[in-house]
């Protein structure tokens, strides 16, 4: 198995580390009783609508560096001529019944398993795929001591990606030199400050759109572009 070297580097407690994985079992295994059905039927659709496998299994950096396979509903089919790892607005690999599964995050809900099995936690940074996560230097290989989550500050500040990118000259230069730095320093500063309630917050805004403004208030470095 693939392995990025990094340092040791502690912000969040063993305490907090054995409450929020705790969290994360309970709430992952509640999800899955709950929503085990509503997998297999997005699974089902997406697998006819995609004529693909309707899980889409890609390889992501996780806790330590260690590689896992994240568990996602393919929302995308193959296009001729385009290969871009980033989804921008409009993009003509997302079918129509993909953009509604994005839109309100049904394709996420495998992620519970990734969750159950301690790949994932329900709130951390976002898993970067190969190619990212291994460039971070100093104190950004923080984040790479905590497992990636499903949602998070990052994740909430920068909800609308896709339309950053769209509304970019060239958006993988503008994900490597603007974004990518923005949310490195949004997921540090989350795991320097680490407090369960703001887990909670979190995931809470996810679910309740009011709820995002205090995610921004709660950042102490918001970018201007989003301003």
């Amino acid at each position: 198995m693939f392995v990025i070297k990094i340092w040791r580097i502690r912000a969040v407690s063993n305490w907090q580390r054995f409450f929020k994985r705790g969290f994360d079992i309970c709430l992952a295994v509640f999800g899955i009783i709950i929503f085990s059905w509503l997998i297999l039927i997005c699974w089902l659709i997406s697998s006819i609508d995609t004529r693909q496998n309707g899980f889409y299994i890609q390889p992501r950096v996780g806790r330590e560096g260690k590689v896992f396979l994240i568990i996602k509903i393919r929302t995308m089919r193959s296009v001729n001529g385009i290969t871009s790892v980033f989804t921008m607005r409009g993009d003509p690999r997302v079918t129509q019944i993909g953009a509604v599964m994005r839109k309100f995050k049904l394709d996420e809900l495998p992620q519970l398993i990734n969750v159950l099995t301690g790949q994932m936690s329900f709130v951390g940074p976002r898993p970067d795929v190969v190619g990212f996560a291994d460039c971070l230097q100093g104190e950004d290989r923080i984040i790479l001591s905590v497992r990636p989550g499903i949602t998070g500050p990052a994740t909430l500040i920068f909800r609308n990606e896709e339309v950053l990118l769209s509304d970019s000259d060239d958006p993988e230069r503008f994900n490597r030199e603007v974004l990518y730095p923005a949310k490195v320093k949004i997921n540090r500063q989350y795991i320097k400050e680490y407090r369960f309630f703001k887990d909670v917050l979190y995931i809470l805004a996810t679910l309740i759109p009011a709820l995002r403004k205090r995610v921004m208030h709660d950042v102490e470095m918001v970018p201007e572009l989003l301003i």
